[in-house]
């Protein structure tokens, strides 16, 4: 069968299975059987699933976790995560048991705008789309209505329309920038309908419409999260260095791009996992989260931190555009769950929940940094899986698991130890 197929999105689920198999494994009942026992023996559910995507061929499963002892604004949080990375979930939970007993975590919206683009070119004198923008800005909002409705009785909807001349940077280039308020909707279909509505009103002969298309950088829907205590109370051994140190590490992430990537990937940690526990776009938060620590010209840490008269305190800004109702939230089973756990949050309070996991992740990171290393309590996690790829029997991982307890654990170590275990 040949490798280039048409109308393959046409195909019923097993035909496009087949093909596959036919065309690139030679028809290996094996690749078969791998795909099929990942299929959801609930036909329902299965059915929900695979109308999630186009070509669907069997659901890829990720660990469904929480993390409990989370205290936010005096509420306490198990929250939910979903993550592959073996540490997250189990640094998360212990952080938020520290700050658990040193006040909890401070969280709170500082806006909640979200941003949509009409880009076009227009060739004549900038005063004259300038006049003609202020002559339609009116119809703009009208024609709209039908769309926004809904939105409006929410509290929500349209709440600017400017244009931007852009043709110092680009020439003829001009855009409509709009600001709008999607409340507990993540609305990104609301957005690009409420643009496509406002470019063909607005397009006539000597504007030429490019996109029209909603931002995924929200600097203007940002999210703070802190924790503060005395000096004193963060660090058994020298709380005073482990303050300093743990400072320095977050100014060092401020002037060099190559440590900042990093640093805010552990913050990305803990902020994705609670994304698509909630069935929200990580990539999107990704995206905007990244343009954010970039906003100065300079790529820096999304997190901060003082020592003041004694006082640790430690916070981040983060925009996050996130949603509890529509979209996934409403579907998926588990997102659903995930939001109830979370006692069906607004979306301002899932902002501040999600932006305490990126707090909570970039503290362990920073705590095992500047004291022990990160690969000490990082490949302890990673234990398990290295026994397993080994085909170790129960009784041999018990065995490996306490023989490690105190020894560093690498992979040579681990199958060193395995052989000489296995040869006894």
């Amino acid at each position: 069968m040949p490798k280039t197929v048409s109308g393959f999105s046409k195909f019923s689920k097993e035909e496009k299975l087949q093909w596959m198999l036919t065309s690139f494994f030679n028809g290996d009942t094996r690749v078969e059987k791998t795909l099929k026992q990942y299929w959801n023996k609930n036909e329902v559910l299965q059915d929900l699933h695979d109308d999630f995507i186009e070509n669907t061929l069997s659901n890829f499963y990720m660990p469904f976790a929480i993390a409990p002892n989370f205290k936010i604004n005096g509420k306490d949080y198990a929250v939910p995560m979903v993550t592959e990375e073996s540490s997250v979930v189990a640094a998360a939970s212990l952080v938020a048991k520290f700050w658990s007993t040193r006040g909890g975590f401070k969280a709170e919206v500082i806006a909640s705008e979200k941003i949509g683009q009409v880009h076009f070119m227009y060739q004549g004198a900038t005063e004259d789309i300038l006049a003609y923008f202020e002559q339609k800005k009116a119809d703009l909002y009208k024609v709209t209505e039908g769309i926004t409705k809904n939105m409006r009785k929410r509290g929500g909807g349209i709440l600017d329309i400017e244009i931007r001349d852009k043709t110092a940077k680009l020439a003829n280039y001009y855009q409509l920038h709009i600001t709008f308020d999607t409340k507990d909707s993540m609305g990104a279909n609301f957005i690009n309908s409420c643009l496509e509505a406002i470019a063909n009103e607005f397009e006539n002969d000597s504007i030429s419409i490019v996109m029209s298309i909603l931002s995924n950088y929200v600097p203007n829907c940002l999210v703070r999260a802190e924790v503060s205590c005395p000096v004193s109370d963060l660090y058994a051994e020298n709380s005073v260095e482990f303050a300093e140190k743990f400072k320095q590490a977050i100014q060092i992430a401020d002037i060099e791009p190559h440590r900042a990537v990093t640093h805010n990937k552990g913050v990305m940690n803990g902020v994705d996992a609670v994304i698509l526990a909630t069935g929200n776009d990580f990539r999107a938060i990704e995206s905007g989260a990244h343009a954010y620590a970039a906003k100065s010209g300079s790529y820096k840490s999304l997190t901060h931190c003082e020592i003041k008269e004694g006082v640790f305190k430690f916070w981040i800004e983060i925009p996050l555009a996130v949603g509890t109702v529509g979209g996934l939230t409403g579907l998926h089973p588990l997102s659903k769950l995930s939001l109830e756990l979370l006692g069906s949050p607004s979306a301002q309070e899932l902002m501040m929940v999600v932006a305490v996991a990126g707090l909570a992740q970039n503290f362990a990171a920073l705590r095992a940094l500047t004291t022990t290393g990160i690969q000490k309590g990082h490949m302890k996690m990673h234990l398990t899986n290295m026994i397993k790829q080994l085909g170790a029997s129960p009784e041999e991982k018990q065995f490996l698991i306490s023989y490690f307890e105190n020894k560093t654990v690498t992979h040579n170590a681990v199958v060193e130890a395995y052989e000489k275990m296995t040869k006894v």
